[in-house]
């Protein structure tokens, strides 16, 4: 009898364990799927942004946007990266995705540049949600519980518009090479001021920020990146644009870019590609650096433009390509002085340079 009630005794206790037990697993499984369900997301499931919360703080968060449906936080975190480009607010990285064989572009945001989290994410949610065939695609966005925030790009294997130019690549000077990036770009920064309710300004338009593909396919890069950084580091920015030549002479503050700033950004990047020289370049016999825009129009004026256009784009006709036609040369660049122009209202709309290079390029 004594037996048979501690065999009660035992089997009590070992059931409300049991029983103990599981409820823990329960809770815990139940408390994992929450936390899964809030570190990596797809923008098209229409997660609901929780205003009240600062994202990053208590664990990584993943948005996926098209073309980066497969990938994941240990893709990301795990990929060995080789260092490309470095900035006053990030860094650049050529990353490998083992698990996916897959080459991408990888920016990382240093925390003390950007903006908070409740307004990081709606800018990403809307850079991702950009599609052009000039543009290039925002695929992810991560960010870590220290901070950190990364965005993964596709990545373009044939280097920037700059390297094309500084290279001295023959390719470069083929007028009809020249006539299919200037189109390009212009079409990706048409769609980024005239598609959306209010326009995209992009803010660091510049030849190292056009990426291009085997066939001289421009992709415009790092556009509104400028909305994710505080007012230091945007200056900082800001300073760096004006440093190389592409900054607008009425541009002050970061805050105050706008589409007539791009314009006469474009406008430079027109010259570039038409005389084969940086916006800053040297001069024999000369200590300090010539600006390109007021070189060219001394040029103008002193009626030897043709000392600008490089050697080879009057001979870019021997590819099999129909003759240049001179006429259209120098149309091409009174429009890029045209986006040059000191005052803003002087400039162009990006309609009407999109018109007038697709006119030129016929």
């Amino acid at each position: 009898m004594e037996q048979k009630h501690m065999l009660i005794l035992i089997v009590i206790p070992s059931s409300v364990t049991a029983i103990i037990l599981l409820l823990v697993v329960i809770y815990f499984c139940t408390r994992r799927k929450k936390g899964e369900s809030v570190s990596s997301r797809d923008v098209e499931a229409n997660f609901e942004i929780n205003k009240e919360r600062d994202y990053g703080v208590e664990k990584d968060l993943l948005i996926k946007f098209q073309d980066g449906e497969d990938l994941t936080v240990y893709d990301i975190l795990d990929a060995p990266g080789e260092v490309i480009g470095k900035s006053s607010y990030g860094t650049l990285y050529r990353a490998t995705l083992l698990s996916i064989d897959r080459l991408m572009l990888l920016r990382f945001l240093r925390p003390a540049c950007t903006v908070t989290m409740k307004e990081v994410v709606p800018v990403m949610e809307l850079l991702g949600s950009l599609r052009h065939p000039n543009l290039v695609p925002l695929c992810a966005f991560y960010a870590g519980q220290r901070g950190e925030k990364l965005m993964g790009h596709p990545f373009y294997r044939h280097g920037t518009l700059a390297q094309l130019i500084r290279d001295g690549n023959d390719e470069a000077y083929k007028w009809h090479i020249i006539c299919r990036i200037s189109i390009g770009i212009a079409q990706g920064l048409d769609y980024l001021h005239t598609n959306m309710e209010i326009p995209i300004i992009h803010g660091n338009l510049k030849s190292n920020n056009v990426l291009l593909d085997r066939h001289f396919r421009p992709y415009v890069s790092d556009f509104g990146l400028h909305l994710l950084l505080n007012p230091t580091a945007g200056q900082e920015m800001l300073e760096a644009s004006a440093a190389h030549g592409y900054k607008a002479p009425e541009l002050i503050k970061m805050k105050e870019v706008s589409e007539e700033t791009d314009i006469y950004s474009l406008g430079i990047i027109l010259l570039e590609l038409l005389t084969g020289k940086e916006p800053f370049y040297k001069k024999a016999n000369l200590d300090k650096d010539i600006y390109l825009p007021n070189a060219i129009q001394s040029a103008i004026l002193d009626h030897r433009v043709k000392d600008f256009y490089h050697p080879h784009i009057m001979l870019s006709h021997s590819d099999g390509q129909r003759a240049v036609n001179e006429d259209h040369v120098y149309e091409f660049l009174q429009l890029a002085i045209a986006c040059c122009s000191p005052s803003p209202a002087l400039r162009p709309t990006i309609k009407q340079v999109l018109s007038k290079l697709e006119e030129i390029g016929r």
